[in-house]
């Protein structure tokens, strides 16, 4: 069972490249804008499910989620939060060809801190710095999941630091614009079907890891006062490159290993572009309407691995565009004491059809429902709680991954925030 006779076997190397590449492209699914987190930990984010977010305001949070709002802010305002994501993702297989189990509850517990600042300029501008988690999660399904050949474990961290500016133009008209510097990190597990080129052979391993990358990402921002009533708030966010760079790790090989030891990773983010609506029904009613875009079929097209034996690898994976659209309601039940509640609804388009879903991102089309309570306890002081509760669809899947077929459904999962924040006026 020597290296030297097995390498010898028809076809080896190929083999050995196209199982290193099979695992590798897999990392992008979890990386791609079909799981941007919309909600940023704050009240009005939080308790709508980001359907406020192009006409908030009157929150430190405008800062990032359109950095025109920040002059509505006639004073220095602080606001921090943390979030806590927990996720159900349990897979039931109808089809197992490598053998395996189902994986269980796949879905890790996260924590997100979240942390945003506006400063008064002048009468007309205003300058913002946020810190927030925009994308991100991870699943772990086991050494011995179904669909191990494709992923047994996958981590994504990203954390934006985004400094903003905001001009008033008119009692009715303020733009703003920023850009956020953003810090990725990916890991991975993937087994090795070391069984498909001598029998009997056991699973090998393949880990990436500190796959890392800082980039950046301008956005635009405006609101225009459409009434006194009515506010129509417009947030453009640009395509953003993405360039992983990290390492390679093989254990428990028995033919061998690839010479390559470094892989770059290396995408575009998609653009975005999303408009909201918010209309006073009175002082302590309002309504909030929301619609979305993002061009994910661009990220698609573009998906490039790099190895250090000189090796390339691309791969369009044929997503859609995604949209969504969402409906929302705040009420001040002491306008004085500013107490008061937000619910939301809202929808969102699936990226990939059934026949390109895989399992480090198993999302189909998701629904959400959002509520949060927010009271003020001392003077410029408020609280809020709220939470989001992410229904993210049955995902079929069927996938064949180094010469395995995995087939089954992911059914009635979901992913559940729950947050909290402080804000401060000075």
């Amino acid at each position: 069972m020597g290296d030297s006779n097995i390498d010898r076997k028809p076809g080896y190397k190929t083999f050995r490249f196209l199982i290193f590449v099979a695992g590798c492209l897999a990392v992008q699914n979890a990386t791609a804008a079909g799981f941007y987190l919309a909600e940023v930990g704050t009240p009005t984010s939080m308790g709508t499910g980001g359907v406020a977010n192009p006409t908030n305001t009157y929150g430190a949070d405008a800062s990032w989620t359109n950095p025109a709002g920040m002059t509505g802010l006639n004073r220095d305002t602080l606001l921090t939060g943390v979030q806590v994501l927990v996720p159900k993702v349990e897979f039931d297989s109808s089809t197992a060809t490598g053998g395996g189990r189902d994986g269980g509850n796949a879905g890790e517990v996260a924590v997100i801190p979240s942390f945003f600042y506006v400063k008064r300029l002048s009468h007309r501008w205003r300058a913002g710095f946020s810190i927030v988690a925009p994308q991100g999660g991870g699943v772990d399904y086991g050494d011995d999941f179904v669909g191990r050949y494709q992923t047994s474990k996958v981590t994504l961290a990203a954390v934006g630091f985004s400094p903003s500016i905001a001009y008033q133009v008119s009692d009715r008209f303020s733009i703003g614009a920023g850009v956020s510097i953003i810090r990725t990190k990916f890991e991975q597990n993937i087994a090795i079907n070391q069984g498909a080129l001598l029998p009997g052979a056991p699973d090998g391993k393949l880990r990436i890891e500190d796959a890392t990358d800082w980039g950046y990402q301008p956005f635009l921002g405006i609101t225009y006062h459409l009434t006194k009533r009515a506010l129509l708030g417009v947030v453009y966010r640009a395509e953003a490159d993405v360039d992983l760079e990290g390492d390679v790790n093989f254990r428990n090989m028995v033919i061998s290993k690839p010479r390559t030891k470094d892989v770059e990773i290396s995408w575009d983010n998609p653009q975005w572009l999303e408009a909201g609506l918010r209309y006073e029904l009175d002082q302590s009613n309002h309504l909030f309407l929301n619609v979305g875009w993002q061009e994910s079929s661009e990220f698609g097209k573009k998906n490039e691995i790099a190895f250090s034996d000189d090796a390339v690898a691309t791969l369009d994976r044929q997503w859609d565009d995604t949209w969504h659209a969402g409906l929302a309601y705040s009420h001040l039940i002491d306008i004085d004491r500013r107490r008061g509640f937000s619910v939301g609804f809202s929808y969102e388009s699936s990226p990939a059809k059934n026949e390109h879903r895989t399992f480090d991102l198993p999302v189909d089309e998701i629904y959400k429902l959002s509520a949060s309570y927010f009271w003020e306890g001392s003077r410029h002081l408020d609280f809020s709680l709220g939470g989001t509760l992410y229904a993210v669809g049955d995902a079929d899947i069927d996938l064949t991954s180094q010469g395995v077929r995995s087939a089954g459904k992911f059914e009635n999962n979901y992913i559940l925030f729950l947050g909290g924040t402080l804000r401060y006026e000075f």
